[in-house]
């Protein structure tokens, strides 16, 4: 990342890195809970782009986008089987996805700011793993109760958002992006992400995005009150996976990390989980840095 900041300019700088035991130190200890196991540590790194002609304007969007790194996932203590764990290499792509989005735009030179958070961690195994059953304290200051060790994407990213949505000033919007469940290709498609947010016209920019692109996407069924019970828990604020399998858990996941955002946090939300399309013949599509460009209205895209 350090690399890529100088290669791009003075417009883009690395602004925070938090490693290993710092991030149990400052509270972030969904990133931590995680990565804590293996042998390389989990990270939080942030990087920002300031286009050149944002002092001469005042009403420039500011957007954060907040990747999931998950470099490799066994699923922890709940280990996913010999036929599951092939593959998951690229449990990182979105976190992939919205870094080259971001060096793209910086290139090209949009006029939005930008921050970018990546949450990277491995989910190993060993004695050091997180255990179900757990109590995990988030940055957000709410508690989960690990009920899954393999519902972890989550768990990093309602760290990055929190992130956001406390340090970032006049901070419009916030985009997470994860290959998150699997669920997601049930609920629509191979070919489409699926696309939680928390305004219509959200929705309906998000969905002109992937159509512009090719990076498509489809929504999610955005109904809060109606989902987040599925985290009960009775020695935590919540739960980290969903007690009925069967009850919209996708947009259940997006919904976990939205009660993440900060509560003084009054701009958008828009979860994008790309689980089907970011991979295709066991490699990966790159998908996503067409959606950030159009999102973001990227003229030269």
């Amino acid at each position: 990342c350090y690399a890529i900041a100088e290669k791009l300019g003075p417009s883009v700088r690395v602004t925070e890195e938090i490693v290993g035991e710092d991030l149990d130190a400052k509270g972030y200890g969904g990133v931590y809970g995680v990565g804590k196991a293996a042998t390389c540590p989990p990270r939080l790194i942030v990087l920002e782009y300031t286009p050149p002609d944002s002092e001469e304007k005042d009403d420039i969007e500011t957007v954060a986008l907040i990747g999931k790194g998950i470099v490799y996932d066994t699923g922890g203590l709940s280990l996913k089987p010999k036929t599951g764990m092939p593959g998951m290499k690229s449990d990182m792509c979105g976190a992939a996805g919205l870094l080259g989005g971001f060096v793209s735009a910086a290139m090209i030179g949009v006029s939005k700011r930008l921050h970018l958070v990546l949450c990277l961690a491995e989910n190993a195994i060993g004695p050091l793993a997180v255990r179900n059953d757990d109590v995990l304290t988030m940055h957000s200051g709410k508690t989960v109760e690990i009920n899954n060790s393999d519902a972890e994407g989550r768990l990093v990213l309602a760290d990055g958002v929190s992130h956001a949505t406390t340090y970032f000033d006049k901070l419009d919007l916030v985009v997470d992006m994860a290959t998150l469940t699997g669920a997601q290709l049930i609920a629509t498609g191979k070919k489409h992400a699926g696309v939680l947010t928390n305004t219509a016209e959200l929705e309906q920019r998000a969905v002109a995005a992937g159509l512009q692109s090719g990076d498509l996407c489809y929504p999610l069924l955005y109904a809060p009150e109606l989902l987040v019970s599925e985290f009960d828990s009775k020695v935590a604020d919540m739960k980290n996976s969903v007690k009925d399998r069967g009850n919209a858990q996708t947009s259940c996941a997006g919904h976990f990390i939205e009660e993440h955002l900060n509560a003084s946090y009054e701009g958008g939300w828009m979860h994008v989980d790309m689980a089907g399309p970011s991979t295709k013949n066991e490699r990966s599509t790159g998908y996503g840095v067409g959606f950030v460009l159009s999102l973001l209205g990227a003229k030269e895209f």
